[in-house]
């Protein structure tokens, strides 16, 4: 147990089993105190708590006020980037999943450039720390002092070696006498840097969680010590619990995400050597569950091992683990692709039997990839050789009494058909899959009317250029650093990634790396650390997501389905009374054998694809470079990187930023490119959306798709989702249905106007963002002189408001090239939904939910009469958004718009001159 803890924190651990599993989840041993057992005296320490929270907010203030009016960004390091692996902020991010301590990595090199003094504010804030520390320790000597035992010597500080030798030697006594006595803890990074204990940040820290656990006392020029304890007391198990159970759930989904890549990776001596490091461990083994070993079991089950399937029952029984229905299921298909002795068959389907299971219930409820639905079934015809498939199950009704006329099947009607043939529409089902399955859309810039300069010429031959190089470097990088990974160590830190970078080939990984490199992700001014990293660690999720639905051969089945889903849109089909949802399930028991639609669920951890992107960005920056002399050739001609690392003070904190070297912007920027490259699921389809007939199913063909958006890390909804019988959904799946099944067109006068604005420098008033290049001048600053505050003040707004200018007009750039690319086609928007029920588009950029310039865009593909009052409510509509006839009823409003129609007229005809009457 100590020894996995040393793995995966890098410091000891107590023999706790509880803090153990914690420690395993990345939490930094100062919180990790709060789970103790001991907490002596919690009424007399609650006020030295208070005050030392309150130390901390006016510590937090004191901050702030110091760094306001002054420059907000901090260059780290100007040469290369610092290992993102070091990085402060996020270090606990990658503690919560690497299995071990990250090796030494080297310290940031920089470059030619000096590195830049301190600034005023943070001398101040030294000095005021540094006054505060004192206070601090005073403070804590004197509550700690109060808090000791009766009868326990108190050293001085001065006498530091005797005090510490007799406090050991009491703390032996005490521990002689109770077991239960907790062990002094120390947190792994005072391990690795012993001055971090000067830190005053570091002791107020450790301070407000020592009045949780072991009192002890600090002295201003030793360490602390640790006091013994009489009585030993519990803690709350309401905030320990919840938390526990959380940290439990992520290590749970990190190893059986881990499990699956070996599956994928069809290594299954990989996968139980990966699981025996858990097994072998009384306290690691409390990390597994049933699930675990049936993905281990699936591995040598499609290798038809049956001796490895029987010893991992019996790992199974030695864990005190019942085997599950999908156990029984891995084993009857090891079964069939190399059928043993009816015996052991017999045996099996007996034992599954005795469990509570029943042999329909493996058809029922199982889900199966590729041929394992066959093999169970030939493995069950052995014994049973008339066995049949069970019947599917009868369809269930939502029951509830606000829709009970809805479902009624007594006023079923015809579901309406589309105005579309058979033909038509399978056309479409395969231009999007082709879409889908190239994962980036590649479209033309609304921008590329403009002519080409020489200038723009140069720029993008040297632009594709550099590309090359960094293609090739980015690809040396990645294999170089897989084959540092293969030849760690199990315990190491960077091993855990490494079956995550054998998903793909390498060429997709590098092409992934090389979209960051565009505009489209990265803009001047830089973006989150955060964020690139989750962007770079999602797309190859969903490239995995992609490839392992075509390799268990579920696309195919989705295609022969939706040949017959057609039917119920065509119109040139029979009419059917089905709602969308029910008709796919008909057509998916009707199919019979297959793989199930549904995958089995591999959802990888938060704190994994922020670690994956993290390391895809550490090799971007070391990979990346650009001849410094490329633009200037009178400067030195050596490779500096394209990306860099600086920190950014913001009203939340420090915040991590990444951003691109001024020689790369100024390229991008007289490149001045024609194209501009999406993921598939940013385009809106150009079929019907898959109807949605369970949470982890619908939507997109490929694309995976989460029925309820939620905020990354968290699971607690998909867990209730999944929990929810599928019959109380199906009113939630059905108006999604609805939704998504409505087309769209563009307006394409409309559209060609709004680009001609667009590109004629915008429009304010009409909310189409100018360019960048209409931001105004930045305020002048006396030559040599730093500047006033009032001055350095104007020079922040300055650049805040570039750099919103920047983000609405690509904004408004990526909504109107994506326009402009469907406005030939008819197209869906299929929809998900948030946790309180409201209802999105699930492409992000161009929908029906923007501001009012991108929904002018937008036209119903199938219009429909508006009535015998609708043209007058469209007056009545057009004046109130004039909002000069706030007061006046209706029917004046309707009057007014009939007196302006010749100029409501003029100005549709003639949107951008002024009128006659005018």
């Amino acid at each position: 147990g100590e020894q996995w803890g040393r793995e995966l924190c890098g410091a000891e651990v107590s023999s706790n089993s509880r803090s153990l599993c914690l420690c395993a989840a990345g939490i930094s041993w100062s919180v990790l105190r709060n789970y103790s057992s001991a907490s002596a005296k919690e009424k007399a320490s609650r006020s030295g708590v208070c005050e030392r929270t309150e130390l901390l907010e006016v510590l937090k203030a004191r901050v702030k006020q110091l760094q306001a009016g002054h420059i907000p960004e901090v260059t780290l390091n100007k040469g290369e980037l610092a290992p993102l692996t070091r990085d402060k902020l996020q270090e606990p991010l990658w503690k919560a999943v690497a299995p071990g301590p990250v090796g030494q990595q080297p310290g940031p090199r920089g470059g030619d450039e000096k590195p830049s003094r301190p600034s005023g504010w943070a001398e101040k804030l030294k000095k005021e720390m540094h006054v505060r520390q004192l206070k601090v320790e005073r403070r804590l000597s004197i509550a700690a002092a109060q808090l000791a035992p009766e009868g326990q010597v108190k050293d001085k500080p001065k006498v530091k070696a005797k005090g510490k030798t007799k406090t050991k030697a009491k703390a032996k006594d005490k521990t002689k006498e109770s077991l239960k006595s907790p062990e002094s803890l120390k947190s792994p990074e005072s391990l690795k840097n012993p001055n971090s204990a000067k830190s005053p940040k570091a002791k107020v820290v450790a301070a407000w969680s020592q009045s949780h656990t072991v009192p002890r006392v600090i002295y201003p020029h030793g360490k602390p010590r640790v006091l013994a304890v009489k009585e030993v007391a519990k803690p709350p198990r309401s905030q320990s619990g919840a938390k526990d159970s959380s940290q439990h759930k992520v290590l749970q989904q990190t190893i059986h995400s881990n499990l699956e890549c070996f599956l994928f990776l069809q290594k299954p001596e990989e996968a139980e050597r990966f699981l025996l490091l858990y097994h072998s461990s009384p306290a690691k083994r409390r990390l597994l569950d049933v699930n675990a070993y049936n993905i281990v079991m699936r591995c040598w089950a499609r290798q038809g091992n049956l001796k490895h399937v029987n010893r991992l029952f019996s790992m199974l029984e030695a864990a005190g683990l019942q085997p599950s229905l999908d156990s029984y299921a891995a084993a009857l298909e090891c079964m069939g692709r190399v059928p043993p002795p009816a015996k052991a068959v017999h045996r099996c389907v007996q034992q599954l039997k005795h469990n509570g299971f029943h042999v329909d219930e493996l058809f029922q409820k199982c889900l199966f990839e590729e041929d394992e639905k066959e093999m169970v079934l030939r493995a069950v015809r052995i014994v049973q050789p008339e066995y049949q498939l069970p019947p599917p199950p009868s369809p269930q009704t939502c029951t509830s009494s606000l829709l009970q006329d809805f479902y009624s099947k007594e006023k079923m009607v015809s579901y309406p058909k589309l105005d579309f043939s058979v033909q038509e529409l399978q056309e479409r089902f395969q231009r999007q899959l082709e879409m889908e399955l190239d994962n980036t859309v590649t479209i033309e810039s609304v921008e590329s009317t403009k002519p080409l300069t020489p200038q723009a010429g140069k720029a993008r031959e040297l632009l594709a250029t550099l590309r090359s190089q960094w293609h090739e470097s980015l690809l040396q990088a990645l294999q170089k650093s897989k084959r540092s990974m293969a030849r760690l160590t199990t315990g190491s830190g960077y091993n855990t990634l490494y079956p995550y970078l054998c998903l793909l080939p390498d060429e997709e990984y590098v092409a992934i790396m090389m979209q960051i490199l565009t505009p489209t992700s990265l803009s001047p001014q830089g973006e989150s650390l955060a964020v690139l990293a989750r962007e770079l660690g999602n797309k190859i999720y969903d490239r995995h997501v992609t490839q392992r639905k075509l390799r268990s051969r579920q696309l195919e089945k989705v295609q022969e389905i939706y040949q017959g889903y057609i039917q119920l849109l065509a119109r040139d089909s029979q009419p059917h009374q089905y709602l969308p949802r029910e008709y796919w399930e008909k057509l998916v028991a009707d199919a019979g054998f297959g793989p199930s639609l549904n995958l089995r669920d591999c959802s990888w951890p938060y704190v994994l694809l922020m670690r994956l992107g993290m390391h895809m960005l550490e090799l971007l920056v070391r990979a990346a470079k650009v001849p410094r002399n490329i633009l200037n050739p009178r400067l030195e001609p050596k490779l500096i990187p394209v990306l860099y690392h600086i920190y950014s003070f913001r009203s939340s904190g420090q915040v991590g930023l990444i951003k691109p070297h001024p020689i790369f912007s100024q390229i991008m920027s007289d490149a001045a490119e024609a194209t501009l490259t999406f993921n598939s699921s940013a385009i809106p389809m150009l079929c019907p959306p898959v109807p949605w007939t369970s949470p982890n199913f619908g939507a997109f063909v490929l694309n995976d798709t989460k029925l309820m958006r939620f905020v990354d890390g968290a699971v607690q909804h998909q867990l209730l989702l999944e929990q929810c019988p599928p019959v109380n959904l199906h009113p939630v799946l059905d108006a999604l249905n609805q939704l998504g099944n409505c087309a769209w067109k563009i307006n394409q006068p409309v559209l060609d106007i709004i680009i001609s604005i667009f590109n004629d420098k915008g429009n304010e008033r009409l909310d189409i963002p100018p360019p960048v290049s209409e931001a105004p001048r930045p305020p002048t600053v006396p030559g040599g002189s730093a500047g006033s505050k009032t001055q350095k003040h104007e020079l922040l707004l300055y650049k805040k408001k570039v750099a919103e200018m920047h983000s609405l007009r690509m904004d408004a750039l990526y909504k109107l090239s994506i326009a402009n690319y469907v406005r030939d086609k008819v197209f869906w928007f299929p929809h998900n939904m948030d946790f309180r029920g409201r209802t999105y588009p699930c492409p992000p950029y161009f929908n029906h939910l923007g501001n009012d310039v991108t929904r002018a865009i937008l036209l119903f593909a199938e219009g429909r009469p508006l009535g015998p009052k609708g043209l007058d409510w469209l007056k009545i509509h057009l004046v109130n958004l004039t909002g000069l006839k706030k007061k006046n009823a209706l029917q004046e409003r309707l009057e007014y718009a009939n007196e302006i129609m010749e100029e409501i007229l003029d100005s549709a005809d003639r949107p951008l001159t002024v009128g006659k009457s005018s």
